[in-house]
This record gives structure tokens, sequence and C-alpha cells, in this order.
């Protein structure tokens, strides 16, 4: 949360006598002024009839459905900010999409084609002319109409010129999420604490991000020349819609703050006065945009990474067993081209960043040598330990990147299979759930543009997930690894290495943070500096010595100065007139730089393609481990003064035209291309996806709300007891459990099995489990029985390590895992696919891609069967206190709590939790009858 009201505050106003006492005490004619009027002057504009072109131009028949939780406005008064915190009131269009999202998970079962929108939004172009709620013609333009519809309020952009299209689209953006584009801004720049205050939390997320994007702002604008320059016609005119589009933001500035209606925190944040109304609102600029991309682009569209790591890791299994015997059993851990993992292509093989046999220019670090390199200094230059740093810094990495950790789904099947003939998807992105949300929804229609959907706030002059007029697309993060690690010698001093044979100053990038306490924020007055090192192979992330000489690693990603490249993709997505079939398709996501997996369909086609700027490494180079910055290991065509390199071809990453199904949850793309993340073996959550897809299309005739119900059982299912826990039964039962304790353990865990091993409400608005009690052994099991199964083998040491690669678990209320707690997402990361290889080998089934020996119970089956009734016997033990202990959220012991999913506020406004679902946030449902 940027801010924080003191709780004083609140409590004075929680009952109406207090309220209108405070409402007085704080210029009641403003209070209520913001009270009764609305967020915007378009509410209050004249009603219009919907442009006809628009619904001329829709080839979905009705077959197009949307949903974005929690709701379009994400704007609120200061009046509606403080009533929401006293009486939880909510402003129009703030939450109305979140009940209908929510209902799916109990109302699922009984889905019918005609029911899709039950929970779905209709998605088609226009709005009919009893459904308009308002019309405005932004800043009295006559080439732009915005109309809001009744049900959502999204925002129907019609214009006559290209500009006037962009402008719309930039001040309905505004309307809708002015706030948050305002402190995404400030992240992308590493300021929030100056523009929010000195919150612990907005320090956390300002180094959580500024540390992988530490931009000045000539670098800011160097990345728009650039992708201008390198674009031709289209670089141009991209450039000309994203002016126009700020111009759209600045002129809602405007008429917000001379009108008095503007987002409330900036005057809890000290930004404007509630009386007089002083102070301003800062207008935004070009680069804000890039800034804003360089948080969505470290958030969803960087893979790879982790180098450091994997070094520290490999050098703990040597330590252990030896050179060979130590590197076999790392290599079985990564699963780096597992051969049981489940593909989105599933012909043809794709090899990138492979193992090479003769690795060249490892730069392993001596054992205990590795530092982080510190990003927070105090006032006399030495490196601070900071509270941000410790702990908000890992509250704020698990609200927000959770969101790139746990992203999306796609269920896409042709039309060979379908009742109809005609393909259909269920697809979208899993951003998170925050208050407001990360995307907001809009239709832009106008000159070379025609598309409803999605788009991140702040970079709305495209839609970046949606439809057209007769297709649909989405993507999910692919995760293939652009992010190399260089082990730069140093020479002079701990600030100047070797670049190609000659000794060069690092370049020392900083930024200094002041604060002053505001209206809603009592922190003390203060500051803090940062500060990132930066090479021609990128910033400095660690200091370690290797082979006695001390190096710094560097990270070097190929988007790394080219945040901005990506747009002319997206337009070309946007454009009717370009995209008219698969191959247009694929071929406008071959300019998206960020590592995406692309999902297409219309009515006779499917396709898929995974995007990104794949560097073409030298000859040796092992991806996954530091090399030496040496000009033998570097990228191919690699020009450090642009940051640009040769990259594999199109045809060489995974792409498929009217394969039967796809699915993706961020599993493996493809045979033998090497994804970055860790735990793409046997057991993943796409198999959750794959299982169910396949059994439809073996069936035949599968229509929409099969894909639909598909995806909603999946997203209920618990991964560990759907696809590893009957093999763990098998050996608990392989001789008779004679233990009351144990044996009844057994019994609630086999009947949940056989109920469908899903986390579901006992009835609608339960708040309650069915097999409660299973669920809460199994999470309780879970950890102990890992940690028996591997530690005794791996050593502690190792097993710390592994678990600093890959967390061992992510349930829905692990708080202790990557997403943290009440994240939604879960099941992408844990121990799942070990513990199945290592169970099936111990039970003498054949295992590809196995791990390097067999783990349980020193292999042997009662070995095994022991760990694993001991474990159980204490798991069953656990009081749901104990496995469920609470927080600020949910009381002790509360399972349904624990699992819940909560809005996270990063503005005023909170919202009420809804049911756990692993499902993406912003989702599409499509199956087009016809086509241009």
């Amino acid at each position: 949360m940027p801010w924080r009201i003191p709780r004083t505050t609140l409590d004075e106003v929680r009952t109406p006598r207090r309220f209108t006492e405070f409402l007085k005490g704080a210029s009641i004619c403003i209070l209520v002024a913001g009270l009764l009027s609305p967020l915007s002057p378009a509410v209050a504009a004249e009603t219009a009839t919907v442009d006809a072109a628009a619904a001329a131009n829709d080839y979905c028949g009705g077959q197009c459905s949307d949903i974005l939780p929690p709701g379009q406005n994400g704007n609120a008064t200061l009046a509606q900010i403080l009533l929401n915190q006293a009486f939880g009131t909510q402003p129009e269009n703030a939450d109305n999409q979140l009940g209908p999202y929510a209902n799916l998970a109990t109302g699922y079962s009984s889905l019918t084609n005609d029911k899709i929108n039950t929970f779905f939004n209709d998605a088609s172009f226009g709005v009919p002319s009893d459904q308009v709620a308002s019309t405005l013609k932004p800043a009295g333009r006559t080439d732009v109409t915005i109309v809001r519809d009744k049900k959502t309020g999204v925002p129907h952009i019609t214009g006559t010129t290209r500009y006037g299209t962009e402008f719309g689209a930039g001040y309905a953006a505004a309307q809708d999420r002015l706030w948050l584009m305002d402190v995404f801004r400030h992240v992308g720049r590493g300021q929030l604490t100056p523009f929010a205050g000195g919150d612990p939390s907005n320090q956390g997320l300002e180094q959580e991000f500024w540390r992988h994007a530490p931009y000045t702002e000539a670098d800011l604008q160097a990345q728009i020349d650039n992708a201008v320059a390198t674009n031709g016609e289209r670089g141009k005119l991209a450039l000309a819609d994203a002016n126009a589009y700020l111009d759209g933001i600045n002129s809602y500035i405007d008429a917000s703050d001379s009108g008095r209606y503007f987002p409330g925190e900036y005057v809890l944040t000290g930004h404007k006065d509630s009386i007089t109304n002083a102070g301003t609102i800062e207008k935004f600029k070009i680069t804000d945009l890039v800034a804003l991309g360089s948080v969505i682009g470290a958030l969803f569209g960087s893979g790879g990474g982790g180098e450091v790591n994997n070094a520290i890791s490999l050098l703990a299994a040597q330590e252990k067993y030896g050179v060979a015997e130590g590197t076999k059993a790392w290599e079985s851990f990564r699963e780096r081209n597992d051969p049981e993992a489940v593909l989105t292509v599933h012909d043809g093989s794709f090899p990138y960043a492979t193992k090479p046999d003769n690795p060249q220019g490892v730069a392993l670090p001596d054992a205990g040598s590795v530092t982080e390199e510190p990003l927070v200094y105090d006032r006399t230059g030495s490196a601070a330990t900071s509270t941000a740093t410790s702990t908000s810094a890992t509250a704020a990495a698990n609200a927000l990147t959770s969101a790139r950790r746990g992203m999306s789904n796609a269920l896409v099947v042709s039309g060979k299979h379908t009742a109809s003939g005609n393909p259909i998807a269920v697809f979208g992105p899993q951003t998170g759930y925050f208050a407001p949300q990360l995307l907001l929804l809009q239709e832009i229609q106008g000159p070379g543009i025609s598309a409803r959907g999605a788009s991140f706030a702040g970079l709305s002059m495209y839609v970046e997930l949606g439809r057209g007029q007769d297709y649909a697309w989405s993507a999910t993060t692919s995760g293939q690894d652009i992010i190399d690690t260089y082990a730069v010698e140093l020479c002079q001093d701990d600030y100047h290495y070797l670049y190609r044979g000659t000794c060069t100053a690092m370049d020392k990038v900083e930024k200094t943070n002041a604060w002053k306490p505001t209206t809603a924020d009592d922190t003390p007055a203060g500051s803090y500096r940062m500060q990132v090192w930066r090479t021609k192979y990128g910033p400095v992330t660690h200091r370690a010595t290797v082979g006695g000489k001390k190096v710094a690693y560097t990270t070097l990603r190929s988007s790394y100065m080219h945040e901005a490249d990506s747009i002319v993709g997206f337009q070309m997505l946007n454009d009717p007139d370009y995209v008219k079939g698969p191959q247009d398709f694929q071929k406008a996501a071959q300019h998206i730089n960020y590592t995406f997996n692309w999902f297409y369909a219309d009515s006779q086609h499917t396709a898929y393609y995974n995007s990104g700027d794949n560097p073409v490494r030298a000859s040796g180079v092992d991806a996954e481990f530091p090399v030496w910055a040496r000009q033998a290991y570097e990228w191919q065509g690699w020009d450090p003064s642009t940051n640009t390199a040769d990259y594999t071809p199109p045809s060489a990453h995974p792409n498929s035209i009217d394969q039967d199904y796809y699915i993706s949850w961020n599993n493996k793309q493809a045979k033998d291309y090497t994804t970055a993340p860790w735990g793409n073996g046997s057991v993943h959550r796409g198999n959750l996806l794959d299982d169910r897809v396949k059994k439809l299309v073996a069936a035949g005739g599968v229509t929409r709300a099969q894909l639909v119900k598909a995806m909603a059982d999946a997203a209920l299912a618990d991964l560990r007891a759907e696809d590893v826990l009957p093999k763990l039964l098998r050996v608990v039962n392989s001789s008779t459990v004679t233990d009351s304790t144990a044996k009844a353990a057994v019994d609630k865990l086999q009947a949940w099995v056989s109920a469908g091993a899903k986390r579901t409400e006992t009835s609608a608005g339960s708040k309650a489990y069915a097999n409660a009690e299973a669920i809460r052994i199994l999470d309780a099991w879970w950890p102990l029985l890992v940690k028996a199964e591997f530690e005794p083998g791996l050593g502690s040491g190792l097993y710390a390590a592994m678990n600093a690669n890959l967390p061992i678990d992510e349930s829905p209320s692990a708080a202790h895992g990557p997403t943290g707690s009440h994240a939604g997402s879960s099941f992408q990361y844990g121990w799942w696919s070990y513990v199945d290889k290592d169970i099936r080998a111990v039970l003498g089934e054949s295992v590809q891609g196995g791990l390097d020996r067999k783990y349980c119970g020193g292999g042997t089956l009662s070995g095994c069967r022991d760990v694993l009734i001991s474990t159980l016997k204490t798991a069953a033990g656990k009081t749901a206190a104990q496995v469920y202990p609470g927080d600020a959220n949910c009381s002790a012991g509360d399972q349904w709590c624990a699992d819940s999913i909560i809005q996270r506020p990063l503005g005023g406004i909170n919202h009420g939790r809804i049911s756990w679902q692993n499902r993406p946030t912003f989702q599409q449902v499509v199956e087009f009858p016809s086509h241009r």
C-alpha cells in the first residue's frame, strides 16, 4: 500500500454522528460535493447511441466474453475513500466484476453456453442504446466519443481521427486509473517515497524494481528514440499515438483538478489540499511511459537470471558428492529439459539454451565468497542495513512479484474438435489481485485500430490482450532465458573492470529519496540513497572471487534499455488491416521483445507463438551459470552501446498453427526448449489443464461452456492431491496401516482424492471446505514429508541451497511460499515433480529423467513407508491454528480465510475477500462464428 491512513482517524469516523462531524471539520462543501458528484464528467454527460460502425465490424456474434475483477473504476474521491474505509461503501463500478468472477467457483459445474455471461461480461463491440450509461466528448473534442455501459462502466472509445482516438484512450485511462498510473511511474523511476511518503513498503517497492532497471532520464528518452528510429513508419506512428494518449491523460488531470474530482489519494499524500485545492498533480510525459513499461517488463516479460544461485547450489552439490556425482545430482534436480514435462507445442523440436557438451567460459565463484551488492546506502556512503530491504521489500515482492511468478493460462481448441466447427479459446493473464487492478478494460475504435480487451494502466494506447473484429489473442509468461550473468574482472579498485582488455570505470547511478510526513503517513521525515554500479555487461548484482580473482557479477538481459520496443507489436495486433489470419498474428507477436507465449483464435484457425529477443550465445556457453566477461563468451553480434545482439530467428521460437489443442500454465513450451524456471518436470500445474482438455478433445464436440468448466475445475484442484498424493498413499498402503492416527489420516486423504482432490466450499458462500480435515492434513504434511524425504540424502546445506532455487511449496495458504498469502495463484513452484519421480522410483515404476538416486527412506519401499507414516502422524496432530496461524486479515485456524484472495490495496479503496480460485485475473471466452 503506497500510504497509510492513521487508524485513529478512521476510528473517529466509524459512526454516522462522528462521520458528520468529520465532514464539517474538513470543509463539508468540498467533501459532500465529492460524494454527490461523479468521479468524472462522463457520468453527467449526455446519453448517446452506440456507434453502429463498431457493431457492424463485430464478427463474434455475441460469443465473446471477458471479466476483470474487481471493477473498472479505480479512481475515488477523498470522500469516497473515507466512506469506504469507515463503512465499506464502494464507489460505482469499483467492485461490480468481483462477484461474478468469484461465483464461478461454485457455479461452473452446471454451466451452459447461455449462462456464461452470468460469470463474464459481454465483450461485443459497442454498447446497445438501452445500455448506455454516459457519453462524453473529452475536452469538448468533436473527433472522439467515450461511451460507458451500465453494467460495468467500461469505456468504449470511438474516434474519427487517429489523434482523437488516442486522446480518448488517454483520457479514459486517467478517468479509471490516474492514481495507479502515477504510483507506477514513480515506482519505475525508483521515486515512490518522495511521491507517496516514507512508509517502508514504499521503499520496498522502489528498491525491488529500480535495481533491475536503474535508468536515468536520458536512458528513458534514448529508448523512445531508438524504438522510433528502428521501426520506420510504424515507429513514427507509435510515437504520435503515445503523445496523443499523453495529451488525453493531461487533459483529464486539468479537468479533474479544476472540478475537484481527482483521486483522493493526492490529498492523503499531501499533493493537494482538500479545502483550498492548493497543490499540483504532475503532468505525464513521454518518458513516464517507459518507466511504467520497465515495471511491467520486470514483472511479466523477462525470463532467466539466477545464475549465481545456480552456481552456489552446484558447488554445494559438488561438495556433498564430489564433482562428477554432484554435477549429476544437480542436473537431475534442475530438470532443464525433462522428457516427462507437459508441452504446449506437441510436435517438433526447438533447441534453445540447451546444455553444451563441453561448457566454455564458466566462472563459478570460490566457495563462500559471494556477497550481494548493496543497493541502499546511508548518508556517509556506507552500505546500510535497511528495514525496507529486509522486511517490506519482501512484502512488496510478495505482493507485486507474485503476479510475475503466477501468471496466466490458456486453453485453445481447434475447430476440428468443437461442436460448431469453430475454434474456442478460454485464456487470460494472471496479473495478481489488486485494488485497483493493474489492468483496465476498454474498447478502442478508430482509424487503424479496432479492438476490445485489457491493457496495463498507463500503457493503454492499444489493447494489449483482447479481441479484434474477427480474432482474439492472449498471452502467458514464457520465462525463457534472455538474462545472462557475467563475471567482470576487477582492476585498479572495486569500481573498475576489464572490458575487452582495457581497465574501465564503472558507471555509478544513484538516487536520493527524501520524504516528509503526509496527512496519511505518520512516518517521520527522512531520506535514503540507492546506488547501482553499471557496466557494459549490465548492473552489478554480486561480488565474489573466482580462482582467487576479485570479480563483480553483472546481469545482462536482452530487453535491458529496450522497454519501449514492443509497442509496435501491440500496434499491429490492434490493426484490422494487419491481422487477417494466424500468420499475421505470429508476425505481430515477433515484434514483442518480452518473453511471452501468445495464443490466437479466429473462426477458422488457432495459432501459437513464443516471443522474446532470444540472444544467440557464444558456442559452448552454458546459460545456467556465470561466464567470464570476455569477448569470446559475449552474445554473438553484441553491441554494448545499444545492447543489441544477434537473436534467434522466428522459426527457432516455438510456434504452431492449427494444433489439435494448446494449453499453457507457465509450463515447458516445446521439446528441447530449455526454459529458465526450475520445476518443469513430470508434475506441473500445466498437467491440470492438459489432462482435462485432452479428454474433451478425445470426446469431440467441445463447447465454450465445457472449456470454461475445464479451466474452472483445474482452478480448484490441489495439484499435490491430484497428481502426487495417490502415489504417496500407494507407498503408505503397501502394508496394512495399523497405527490408528495414521489410518484415520489415510482414510480422510483417500476420501478427498476420490471426491476429486479440490479445495471447494461445501456450498456457495459457506466459507468452509468440503474435506476440510484432509486439506488441513496435506497442507501440514507436504513440507514435513519433503524435508524428511530429501534432507537426509542431500544434507542440510545442499537441501537449503536447492530450496533457494525452488521453494518446496506454494499452496493457496502458504504465506511462506513464493507468492505469499492471499495471492490466488498457486502450485507453480514446488517440489511436486521431485516427490513424484522419487516415489515412483521407490515403487519400482519406470521414470524418464529421474533423480540421480532414490531418496525416500534410503531408497527402499519399507524405509520410505516409515518416513511417510511418521511425518503423516505428525501432520495429523497439528491443529488448524498451527497450520493456518492467522494474519492481519484472518483469525488463526480459519482455513477458508487463509486460502482466500484479497485485492491488495494500491490506493485508498478496499474490497472484500473471495474464495480461492487458481485462474487468470483477466480472462476471455471466445468463439468466432464468422470471418471477414
